[in-house]
């Protein structure tokens, strides 16, 4: 087994997974675009000619276009408020009738369209009246070439007719518009009739409704006493108000004749009959007050002149106490005479609130049957509401009638079009160009990318790490798919006599691999992802140029299933690797010739199929032990990693092992899950060669210019 000495610094660069630059974005289509050259003229020109005998077939056909406008001022019975119709959902109505079923149906009819083979086809009728089925189609043939369209923001209608002649265009174009106007003003009319009688009718009702219900409330308000308005106040309303302040004038002076009466009597019964106010008001207790003054200086001078047994002072004494008596019984009388007027003002004030009771009653009374006038009141107030709105509608209905005005005008009649619709034949053949350009472009970018594959020395260096050791061509002719390679093999190009665009790469692999193996790869294996990526040819042409190149050479087909290489050979030996490896036959007696070189091929008898691992024994290590020795180079033909484990294990024997990656075809995932594998039995992985390489791909040429200037270099 060979050491790990030998430059393994391809196998240890890390993958980089960032994208490439604009700049080789670019050069990637570009490239992709020049090997798909063929593909991009063919369905270019498919698609071209397509598109001219479309243009050439197109019908030339005329459009002619009627402008309105919609303006209800230009009837005098809509001037008020005429403004507030003309709102987007107005015009969008308009636009809407003049697209309708029944103005088409009216043209049809007058114009006789279903007579016209553009519109009813070869059942266009000559004479007599046409069937309903025979009008429908010819309408539906009208409605599809109308347009009716809105301009921009204004009130202007436009209307197109396309025909195949401008002058029907144009006079079909204004017998819709002339047609619509009459509709409309048809419309209206029948409409304001129809209004008018309804608005007849109703009016009789709603007359026989209002006088209903201003008698009810003029009954109700004569049965109830209620004034004829709710403005003037009921009698009892008129009674309450002078009541209430007969009433509160009453109440104050009852208080106040219970408070004077209180008081008096209160003094009275302690004994301060002066302090009575109406005692001191009084003459009698005036005059008694001055007798009894006179009567105390009387007595006064007789008790100093005499004893008060006299009988002048006894008489004085009696004097007294019966001007005192006098006295209180007058205060008697006056407090008794105020509790006499406290207890009529009581009496006063309990009449006027029996009275204020009574009119309350009538009062609540009038308001109940108030409330009830008034929703009489509301209710004729409202019956002659809608009389007086029906009647004003009536009146405008009657009045539109005999004035029926339509709120259109024509701004622009429709002229015959002086050329045809549509863009000119010259911009559709250049719009044609474009398109088919772009549809061979993208058709040879989408086939590109169903492929998908590496191509560059980017894509071998990013996404597996390796080095590029070469790139080999493809060689042959291409009917077709460029890989579906046609003439000899590339191997057999490989003498000494001749120098190739493919004799050179497979040189520069040489090279390549030399440098890789500092000098020391004298056993060197060439492998592949899966089968079908030119593995063998290579290992094949690699080995042939080492012999021509004076060395001795030893090739061995170590692919025990497929044994591609053996099968190559005039006649395939009884005896190869297998038995040479089982002891069954000897190192010489196997060994075969190439024709036309001195490359030795150790073959494969026959496919050989078995769960035994022939290569992991000593037997291998001893055959190369012995090849190593009577050979320069021993070139190792090993099966594809992922297909067969054989590869891996003779792998670790090699010096070295180039991974043989198919241009553009294998997924890059295969590839790295290979090239993984291979690191991780620890074999040194030299790089990798593309096969089967476009010749004018830049990778050719090492991408820096392009592989056909590579190309004609050695033509």
């Amino acid at each position: 087994m060979a050491t790990q000495s030998i430059d393994n610094t391809a196998a240890e660069r890390p993958r980089r997974g960032g994208g490439r630059t604009v700049a080789g974005v670019i050069g990637g289509l570009g490239s992709a675009l020049r090997r798909r050259w063929r593909l991009v003229l063919g369905v270019a020109a498919a698609i071209f000619i397509a598109a001219l005998v479309a243009i050439t077939l197109m019908r030339s056909d005329y459009q002619a276009t009627a402008r309105i406008r919609v303006d209800p001022t230009l009837n005098p019975m809509e001037q008020e408020g005429a403004q507030s119709l003309l709102n987007a959902e107005a015009i969008e109505t308009e636009t809407g009738l003049m697209s309708s079923r029944a103005l088409a149906e009216a043209v049809v009819r007058d114009l006789e369209l279903y007579r016209d083979p553009e519109f009813a086809g070869d059942d266009a009728l000559q004479a007599g009246e046409p069937s309903a089925d025979l009008v429908s189609r010819t309408v539906n043939a009208v409605r599809r070439k109308t347009a009716i369209g809105r301009d921009q923001l204004s009130y202007i209608i436009s209307l197109s007719f396309t025909a195949k002649d401008a002058e029907k265009a144009a006079r079909i174009a204004n017998a819709m518009v002339e047609t619509y106007i009459d509709l409309r003003v048809q419309s209206s009319s029948g409409s304001s009739e129809r209004q008018a009688e309804f608005f007849r009718a109703r009016l009789g009702e709603l007359a026989g409704q209002v006088n209903a219900a201003e008698s009810r409330l003029a009954d109700y308000r004569a049965s109830t006493g209620l004034p004829q308005t709710s403005e003037i106040g009921t009698v009892a309303d008129q009674q309450i108000a002078t009541l209430s302040g007969q009433l509160a004038a009453a109440e104050a002076d009852a208080a106040a004749a219970r408070s004077n009466a209180s008081v008096a009597s209160q003094q009275l019964s302690g004994g301060n009959v002066d302090a009575v106010a109406a005692v001191q008001g009084s003459n009698v207790i005036r005059d008694l007050r001055a007798q009894r003054a006179t009567i105390l200086r009387e007595r006064d001078e007789i008790e100093t002149r005499y004893d008060s047994r006299h009988p002048e002072a006894i008489r004085v004494r009696d004097q007294l106490a019966g001007i005192d008596r006098q006295i209180l019984d007058e205060g008697q009388r006056v407090v008794t005479s105020l509790q006499a007027q406290a207890r009529a003002a009581d009496a006063e004030v309990g009449a006027l609130r029996s009275r204020m009771g009574a009119l309350e009653g009538q009062r609540a009374s009038n308001t109940r049957n108030t409330a009830d006038a008034e929703r009489l009141e509301r209710d004729a107030a409202s019956a002659r509401a809608q009389y007086d709105r029906m009647n004003e509608l009536s009146l405008e209905s009657t009045q539109s009638t005999g004035a029926a005005i339509a709120q259109v005008e024509v701004v622009d009649s429709a002229q015959p079009p002086v050329s045809a619709d549509g863009p000119p034949r010259s911009v559709l053949l250049a719009l044609a160009a474009i398109v088919a350009l772009a549809g061979g472009i993208g058709s040879a970018l989408a086939v590109e990318m169903a492929q998908g594959g590496l191509r560059t020395t980017g894509d071998m260096e990013e996404v597996l790490g390796l080095r590029l050791l070469a790139s080999l061509p493809f060689v042959g002719k291409r009917p077709g798919r460029w890989h579906q390679r046609t003439g000899p093999d590339p191997a057999d190009t490989i003498s000494a006599g001749t120098a190739t665009l493919y004799t050179e790469a497979v040189r520069n692999l040489r090279a390549s691999i030399s440098r890789a193996g500092g000098g020391r790869g004298k056993v060197v294996g060439f492998t592949s992802a899966i089968p079908g990526e030119a593995k063998t040819e290579t290992a094949l042409s690699y080995a042939r140029l080492l012999a021509v190149n004076s060395a001795s050479v030893l090739l061995i087909d170590c692919d025990l299933r497929n044994g591609r290489l053996s099968r190559r050979l005039p006649h395939r030996p009884e005896h190869g690797l297998v038995e040479l490896l089982n002891g069954e036959a000897t190192f010489d007696g196997i060994v075969s010739a190439d024709k036309g070189s001195d490359l030795a091929i150790l073959p494969v008898a026959a496919a050989h199929f078995t769960s035994q691992d022939l290569f992991d024994g000593d037997a291998m290590e001893q055959l190369l032990t012995l090849a190593r020795q009577r050979y320069d180079y021993v070139v190792l033909d090993l099966p594809p990693v992922l297909a067969v484990a054989d590869a891996r294990t003779i792998a670790r024997h090699a010096d070295g092992v180039c991974v043989v990656i198919r241009w553009g075809h294998t997924k890059p995932a295969a590839t790295m899950q290979a090239v993984d594998q291979l690191h991780d039995d620890g074999v040194n992985v030299l790089g990798g060669a593309f096969t089967m390489v476009d010749p004018d791909a830049e990778v050719m040429a090492g991408g820096y210019f392009t592989g056909a200037l590579y190309r004609r270099y050695f033509a």
